[in-house]
């Protein structure tokens, strides 16, 4: 429970503290909708971003501890092993975002529940995605400073292209061009649109799509290291 809490600061003081900035500013392409509807999904992203994101600082306390060398003599499967570490993690992240979604909704948040369904299976999806990620950044550093380093790298100019704080309608279009090949731009899309209940939002074929693709690559590429380090 405490580590839930500690990983709800921040996005929680986005939502009390940045989300009514938002309520008198107009918005193109979204009509009367209301900021809480446009900001929480977006918010709901970048807790995957930089709460699972930083999840590889984990093995490195494994690597440490030697857990990893432990894991040498275990027959155990080892897409078991790393998965299982990676599933703990996503489900505390899982966790903080049904949190968020209360806190929200006691400030006047609405959502679609069959939309909001969809959503945590694709922030499931993605979470998976962003922890493997992050595993493999670790076991390939094996040090805090330069991980540290490379995620700040990675997840900042992620979380700016992707319109989680403001939607990028606002952007000119140079930067709306840009921010088209980030694939986290088109879960966010994703994201508002299951909010809304719209269902046949061409954008969550995308986000799954993209989502599903980028999970193979990482975890494979995850599991391969691991098996190095465990072999």
């Amino acid at each position: 429970p405490a580590w839930i809490m500690i990983g709800m600061f921040q996005p929680i003081l986005y939502l009390l503290l940045f989300a009514p900035l938002l309520d008198n500013l107009a918005l193109p392409g979204y009509g009367d909708t209301t900021s809480l509807n446009i900001f929480v999904p977006g918010l709901l992203v970048m807790i995957a971003l930089f709460g699972l994101g930083f999840s590889g600082f984990g093995i490195l306390d494994d690597l440490r501890n030697g857990v990893l060398e432990r894991f040498r003599v275990t027959p155990a499967n080892r897409l078991a092993l790393l998965m299982g570490m990676i599933l703990n993690d996503v489900i505390l992240f899982l966790v903080q975002c049904g949190v968020l979604v209360l806190v929200a909704t006691l400030m006047g948040f609405r959502a679609d529940l069959a939309g909001l369904f969809v959503l945590f299976g694709l922030l499931a999806v993605l979470g998976l995605m962003v922890a493997a990620f992050s595993y493999a950044l670790g076991l390939i550093f094996r040090d805090e400073s330069p991980l540290a380093a490379t995620l700040n790298t990675l997840t900042l100019p992620l979380l700016l292209l992707s319109g989680v704080l403001l939607p990028l309608s606002l952007a000119p279009d140079l930067l709306q061009s840009i921010a088209e090949f980030n694939p986290f731009l088109h879960i966010v899309e994703a994201a508002r649109a299951l909010i809304h209940g719209d269902m046949a939002h061409s954008s969550i074929v995308l986000a799954f799509g993209v989502v599903l693709v980028m999970l193979v690559i990482t975890v494979q590429w995850a599991v391969s290291l691991f098996r190095r380090m465990t072999a």
